[in-house]
């Protein structure tokens, strides 16, 4: 009998709240093996791996700048050398968030235009305007994430502001100095911060040519950084995987002080003259090594690469005019065809082919001796003479003297020059080449010619690099070129004796470059005037010239060899048509800087023209 109002719990409800709590149990103890089990595989077989991965996440490689190598003149004065700088940098939106929100949280603290102001005012002044309060406000405003601004900042201000304002960086820069501005910047080139390469490298000039030499390798570094952050490296961490190894220096031949004197007297020349352009080159009689090689426009490899960046001297070629004649003076006496005191009579002019060639002065026929027709720089006396040399042997004789041929000075650019062989001459070219005219050379290939006869017949390969300087302080010398023997010893001497009777003023027997004299001195030299060819007509102008000059000081012992060219003088000078008083000027300096003793005696007055 039940009795109502008593509750019974049913057996059912009862068994299935303990299957349900034996589950939760089972599934429980499931989930701790499982958890158990994936810590036992992280901590005893993962943990390496996993470690690594989180090392990897927050290390940062990153490249150790090589020093780059200098490079000095023949004194050791250095012309270019690397410094460091640093370029600043800033992530404007987040600046603005973070302080904008800052104050906001406490208006105590300055808003992000507050902010800005402060830093662009502070690195205005600390850097003295070299980067303008504007400028800092312009990049710190612009609506961009990352920014650069600020150029060649000087390491220790750029730490400053760093130290004083944690949310604006500085980024490694390498630069390169030229202390000497503008002398020898035709040779040396320059160099610029290459981002892309975390280096510098050379653009032009000896810069880029030795740019192998010069940028040694960079190193390999690994730092810890902030999460998010590769530019906040968390210090201590830093560590070296493999050192930069730093560049070599380059020695040159040049010597920067007569460079510079070259550079000022060739551009106030040009400048008189009112020529286009100029060139001169001045060479070691004895080793060919380059003491200066200058050009009257250039450019400062420190600023701004606007113009002037090549190197005629090496890189133009021209026609020399009756500088050529050389040549076939040398060939002549080297086979005995003429002495120098052998009389030619010269008519007013020559045919040679179809063409008349007269000389630069109206005459009949003249009694000129060999060394007359040098002195007078008649046109006339040296075709007579060539046509006994004889086409191939000219040819031969011209291609030993270098032309037709790049020097190998390793200047970028060089110019062969041009010496049109001999199966493309016409009846007419043997009337132009002897006298100088329908080939083509440098001013360096120029003063190679006459570096011959000053060495005794030998011709030197020019040469602007001495030496190279290792890291360590080893001095690698620069392979000294092979001599080619181009006349005898005693055709260089007798065509050198020949060549003082151009810079002799007698009476009666004066020759075409006496301005370039030098009292005390003995000198040897020739005059060149050369006609331009006039693009309309693709013939001869009788308005625009090639002036050339080269010589050597002194004659008796020569020491140095100068090449001078004036591209189309246009003033109404005397100047205008001949080198010869810049010549004077150089020898002059040359002799006062290197103490050259004076000439034991004066030069013999020579006959140039009988009467």
């Amino acid at each position: 009998m039940v009795r109502r109002g008593t509750k019974r719990t049913a057996r059912t409800d009862v068994a299935g709240s303990g299957r349900r709590l034996r589950v939760a149990n089972a599934l429980m103890v499931l989930v701790l093996v499982l958890t158990a089990g994936k810590l036992i595989q992280l901590q005893a077989f993962e943990a390496g791996e996993l470690s690594a991965m989180a090392e990897q996440q927050r290390e940062t490689r990153g490249d150790i700048v090589a020093e780059r190598g200098s490079i000095v003149d023949r004194a050791g004065n250095v012309l270019a050398f690397s410094n460091e700088a640093r370029k600043l940098y800033a992530n404007p939106r987040d600046l603005t968030r973070t302080f904008d929100e800052a104050h906001r949280e406490d208006p105590t603290k300055p808003t992000a235009a507050e902010y800005k102001q402060e830093i662009a005012t502070y690195i205005d002044h600390v850097l003295d305007g070299q980067i303008s309060e504007q400028e800092v406000l312009d990049a710190l405003n612009s609506d961009v994430q990352f920014t650069y601004f600020g150029e060649q900042v000087d390491a220790s201000k750029a730490a400053l502001i760093t130290e004083k304002f944690p949310h604006i960086g500085a980024e490694y820069r390498a630069t390169r100095e030229y202390p000497a501005g503008k002398v020898g910047a035709n040779i040396i080139g320059a160099a610029n911060w290459r981002m892309d390469e975390n280096r510098v490298r050379g653009m032009i000039g000896l810069e880029s040519a030795m740019d192998d030499v010069l940028a040694g390798e960079n190193g390999v570094k690994v730092s810890d950084t902030a999460a998010g952050q590769s530019n906040l490296v968390i210090p201590g961490t830093e560590q070296v995987l493999d050192p930069a190894v730093p560049g070599s220096d380059v020695a040159l031949t040049i010597d920067s002080d007569l460079q510079y004197v070259v550079q000022q007297r060739l551009a106030d020349y040009a400048r008189k003259t009112g020529a286009a352009n100029a060139s001169a080159v001045v060479l070691d009689a004895k080793t060919g090594e380059v003491y200066s090689l200058a050009n009257d426009k250039t450019f400062d490899p420190g600023g701004s690469w606007d113009a002037n960046l090549g190197n005629p001297a090496v890189t133009h070629a021209y026609e020399p005019g009756s500088v050529g004649k050389v040549i076939t003076a040398a060939g002549a006496i080297e086979d005995g065809l003429v002495a120098p005191d052998t009389v030619l009579q010269v008519p007013g002019s020559i045919e040679v082919a179809d063409r008349t060639i007269g000389d630069a002065w109206p005459h009949g026929t003249i009694p000129l001796t060999f060394t007359g027709v040098l002195g007078k720089s008649s046109n006339v006396g040296t075709l007579m003479v060539a046509q006994k040399l004889g086409e191939q042997r000219f040819y031969d004789l011209a291609r030993k003297f270098g032309l037709g041929r790049s020097t190998g000075i390793g200047l970028p650019g060089e110019s062969s020059g041009y010496l049109p062989p001999p199966e493309e001459w016409s009846g007419s070219t043997f009337a132009n080449l002897p006298i100088g005219q329908g080939l083509s050379m440098t001013v360096l290939q120029m003063a190679g010619m006459y570096q011959t006869i000053a060495n005794d017949g030998v011709r030197i390969p020019p040469r602007v690099i001495s030496a190279e300087v290792r890291p360590d302080g080893t001095r690698v010398e620069a392979p000294e070129p092979e001599g080619v023997r181009v006349v005898s010893e005693r055709t260089a001497d007798t065509v050198k004796d020949m060549l003082r009777g151009v810079v002799q003023d007698a009476p009666q027997q004066t020759g075409t470059g006496p301005e370039a004299a030098l009292p005390g001195y003995q000198i040897s030299g020739k005059t060149g005037t050369a006609q331009q060819i006039d693009p309309e007509c693709g013939c001869y102008s009788n308005e625009k010239h090639w002036i050339t000059f080269a010589g050597m000081v002194p004659a008796d012992d020569p020491r140095f060899v100068v090449g001078l060219m004036l591209d189309a003088p246009t003033a109404q000078v005397p100047e205008a048509s001949t080198a010869a008083p810049l010549f004077h000027d150089i020898a002059d300096y040359l002799t006062r800087r290197y103490h050259i003793p004076l000439s034991p005696e004066p030069a013999p007055v020579q006959t140039l023209q009988l009467h």
